[in-house]
């Protein structure tokens, strides 16, 4: 308990609160019935209170916030009248200020040290190897250097680190075929082509979706350039090393990939501008024919010996009709995925992946014959015209047909569930649940000619893995460790500390900030700095 007193005027109150005999720092105002106060200990902890003041009770209650930001309640009750003395706050020593410790990425959740791997062994696990052994019941799986060493049971574990998941599920990480996290930027967009622009080059590793997607189970996404141009930037593929720099999560030696978009985005239907080319699905084919063409003769004058220009965005073009490069598309109706396919057929090149393609499973046939792949959304639509008719069956239709088909995302918080996602084909289409799980793991990663490295639980591929409380699939499974080439990135126990670790260095940031005030420093207001979540049409 504390002694309380308070003297001076009504508009401007003063308090005095002892320990006994320690007279402690505090602040106290009041306002429209309302009296707010901080008190600070003698070990530093500050207390913040807010109450209401009743007349018809000599007490104040309300509300505690405690040093570890938890919220708790208080009482203060009255023991004599008003005093006419008064008491000064003298001046305390200087201090020097106090640096917060520096994190891993220097945001919340950020690590106080860099992830490191180590050899770890999971004993007694229901593992989804994703190949064809399918679902292994009660088997170890042991992980050295990176990578998955061995698969079977009562494995020696020598110094590996032993991970009961007896009555829990390991799987390969989930892939994201199409993301825009992480991010900084996602559209250029004021022109038809941008092939010049590279999206490692806006790589932002301290956006907190990479620590989010981390908890829903999600090792590795594409991250794609936007939808407002027919011929739209270079991708990336990223690992998501939280904590790492932006160099250290693009994946290495990873494959070439640009991004194509057909329909209203590209054509600015929705955008109300008319003053670039293309405005019409015709439009938006003949872009695609005059780039090729002008491709095809740019390397022909290579070819010659004579002198050229080089052009960077012809260069990328090149290497897509080289089959160097490969084509994730933006799609929605059949007539433009014909379209597009029919453009490569005639420049002698392919098509790698249609992306959304909800209408894929009207051309499902034309699909495998060409060796495209779909990457789609599992029943989302209805937010444009051109998805009208779309349908749930569209993955499973298109995987019937003979198609790769993977779930994407394409949006910051459906790619933290997309293990539920998956699910969905299950229901929709009569997938078994093996399948539907390669549709988040090992398809996307065939889509991204990565699946001799990761996608599927193997000796030899690397550890990135995933061990669930609970079935994959279900709405209840939470992921415990997410682990990427063997350093775990998110620990569902750590991610407990992490929480209580912030709500009490947000305490302690609000009295630092306090005692600024207090000691007459220059006062601004709060402004949050929020992150803009970006998808396919972000300008």
């Amino acid at each position: 308990t504390y002694d309380l007193s308070i003297t001076g005027e009504v508009s401007k109150p003063k308090a005095e609160v002892k320990q006994d005999t320690l007279k402690l720092t505090s602040k106290l105002s009041y306002d429209g019935d309302w009296v707010t106060m901080s008190v600070t200990t003698s070990d530093r902890d500050t207390y913040r209170m807010t109450a209401r003041v009743n007349a018809d009770s000599d007490n104040l209650s309300g509300k505690l916030i405690l040093p570890n930001g938890d919220n708790s309640q208080f009482t203060a009750m009255r023991k004599e009248g008003p005093s006419n003395s008064s008491s000064e706050k003298g001046d305390g020593d200087s201090e020097v200020p106090k640096v917060m410790p520096l994190k891993f990425p220097n945001v919340g959740y950020g690590y106080t040290e860099k992830r490191k791997a180590e050899d770890m062994l999971f004993r007694n696990a229901t593992v989804w190897t994703g190949e064809d052994e399918g679902v292994l019941e009660n088997t170890d799986v042991l992980v050295r250097n990176g990578k998955i060493s061995k698969i079977g049971k009562n494995l020696n574990a020598g110094s590996a680190t032993v991970i009961d998941a007896s009555g829990k599920h390991l799987t390969a990480g989930i892939i994201d075929e199409h993301s825009h996290i992480a991010g900084l930027a996602i559209n250029e967009a004021g022109q038809n082509s941008s092939a010049e622009v590279k999206m490692t080059d806006v790589v932002d590793p301290s956006d907190m979706d990479l620590y989010r997607n981390l908890a829903g189970g999600v090792t590795t996404v594409q991250l794609l350039h936007g939808s407002a141009n027919p011929i739209g930037g270079r991708s990336a593929i990223l690992r998501l090393k939280w904590g790492e720099s932006a160099d250290q999560l693009i994946f290495e030696n990873m494959p070439k990939f640009i991004k194509f978009a057909l329909g209203e985005n590209v054509k600015q239907s929705n955008w109300s501008s008319f003053n670039r080319f293309p405005q019409t699905r015709m439009g938006v084919e003949q872009v695609f024919v005059n780039y090729f063409q002008r491709a095809k003769e740019y390397q022909a004058m290579k070819d010659s010996g004579k002198p050229y220009r080089y052009d960077e965005e012809m260069e990328v073009l090149v290497e897509i009709l080289r089959g160097e490069r490969f084509i994730s598309c933006h799609s929605y109706v059949q007539s433009e995925i014909n379209m597009l396919m029919k453009v490569a057929e005639k420049f002698n090149f392919r098509v790698n992946t249609f992306t959304h393609i909800l209408e894929g499973y009207k051309v499902a046939d034309k699909m495998a014959e060409h060796g495209v792949g779909g990457s789609t959304f599992s029943d989302w639509w209805a937010y444009k015209y051109e998805v009208n008719d779309a349908i749930p069956y569209n993955a499973a239709i298109m995987a019937s047909q003979g198609v790769t088909v993977a779930i994407n995302s394409d949006d910051a918080e459906m790619s933290r569930r997309l293990n539920q996602e998956a699910g969905k084909t299950v229901k929709y289409g009569g997938m078994t649940e093996e399948e539907a799980w390669k549709m988040v793991t090992l398809n996307p990663a065939k889509l991204l000619h990565i699946d001799d490295r990761v996608g599927s639980i193997k000796e030899g591929k690397e550890a990135d893995l995933v061990l669930w409380n609970a079935h994959p699939l279900s709405v209840y499974a939470k992921a415990e460790k997410t682990i990427i080439q063997g350093t775990t990135y998110f620990d569902l126990q750590e991610d407990k500390a992490l929480r209580e670790a912030i709500k009490k260095e947000r305490s302690e940031l609000v009295r630092m900030m306090l005692d600024e005030k207090d000691g007459g420093s220059k006062m601004q207001r709060p402004a949050q700095r929020k992150k803009e979540r970006f998808n396919c049409d972000s300008l």
